[in-house]
Parts: C-alpha cells; structure tokens; sequence
C-alpha cells in the first residue's frame, strides 16, 4: 500500500509539474506587489484543485453518459497522455508555452495559473483515470484525491517561494526537470494504452 500511494504521488507530481508552474507563476505575477502575489498562489491552487475534483466526481459519469466504453476511454486518456508527455519532452517546455499565453494580467489567477498550469488537460485525464469506478473502490478513490491534494499544496508552496525557487533550481534546472517529469509520464501512458488494449481484445473472445 505505502508503495502504491508514492507511486501515485510521484505520477501526480509528474503530471502537474508543480516546478515548472513556478516560471508562468512569476511571469503572470510579475506588475503585482507580494501581499496580491500570495492571493493569486492560493486562490489559483483552490480553484485548481477544485476543478481536478470535479472531474474525478463527474468525469467518468460524462463519458458513461456519452457511451463510450472504459477501455476506450483508457486507451484515448494514454494517447492524449502520451502527446502531453511529448510536448513536455521535446517542446519548448510547460513554462515557456504558458508564459506565452498570458494576455491579460487582471485574471492570471484562473488562467494561466489555475489553468492550464496547475490542472492541465494532461492533470485532468490522470485523475479521471486514477479513480475509475469499475477499478478502484471509495477507499482507493479518496486516498488518490487526498493525494491530488497533497500534490496541488506542494505546488502552491512552491508558488509562494517562487523567487527563490527560480534563484536555487534556474530556469535552465526548472526545464530538465520538467523533461523528466515528461518521461515517467510518457511511460504511464503507454503502459495505459497497451492495458486497454489487452482489456478490448480480452473482451472480443
């Protein structure tokens, strides 16, 4: 069990990159004193982890509701996994593409911030997954949102030292790590693809 749960703190971290939130963060907050630059840390990680909960409540419900089949939902969630990983991997990097995407200094703290730099597309896909209702019991489920909890909290505390963490790691440290984290995420995804597709052809005999 202890395994399992690090195992599953270590693949959060991965997905949500808590470190490479730090740049966007500081690029968004940049025209902002410190007492308004810690609301948007906090507020952006509520709203963040609110959004990821969401998603583990209604988002199997939404797609059972669409007809589509776990299997294919396993296989489609690793293949938008796997592209998120390479963009991770081989892209110019979570920060730099975010940082680009701020437009309008006023509301950084739902987008970028909340998202898509805390609950990114590839953070929504893996929670919806960790909690299955045909997998995983009431019990495994609320350990994994206890842990995206965990996971989106480490995040906001990196927020709040941002300065410093962008003194200690640099941007330069921020991106290899955030390539890393690519790579353990790209594995998740394949091996998410490859059980699906044993689960489908189990099924067909």
């Amino acid at each position: 069990m202890t395994t399992e749960i690090i195992t599953k703190i270590l693949f959060m971290i991965a997905v949500i990159d808590p470190l490479g939130s730090v740049p966007v963060y500081l690029e968004a907050t940049k025209d902002f004193d410190e007492k308004y630059k810690k609301k948007i840390a906090i507020r952006a990680s509520i709203v963040a982890f609110f959004i990821l909960l969401f998603f583990i409540l209604m988002g199997q419900l939404i797609l059972e509701g669409m007809a589509v089949s776990l299997d294919a939902f396993q296989i489609s969630g690793g293949v938008i996994l796997f592209l998120f990983a390479l963009t991770m991997i081989f892209g110019e990097g979570k920060p730099e593409s975010e940082k680009h995407s701020i437009k309008d200094y006023k509301h950084v703290t739902i987008f970028p911030v909340a998202i898509p730099s805390i609950a990114s597309p590839g953070a929504i896909m893996a929670v919806v997954l960790m909690t299955d209702n045909h997998l995983y019991n009431i019990q495994e489920q609320t350990v994994t949102v206890i842990l995206v909890l965990f996971v989106v909290i480490l995040t906001m505390l990196l927020l709040l030292a941002a300065n410093m963490v962008q003194k200690r790691v640099g941007e330069y440290g921020i991106t290899v790590i955030s390539k890393i984290m690519g790579l353990i995420l790209a594995a998740y995804a394949v091996q998410s693809i490859l059980s699906g597709l044993r689960d489908f052809f189990v099924v067909l005999r």
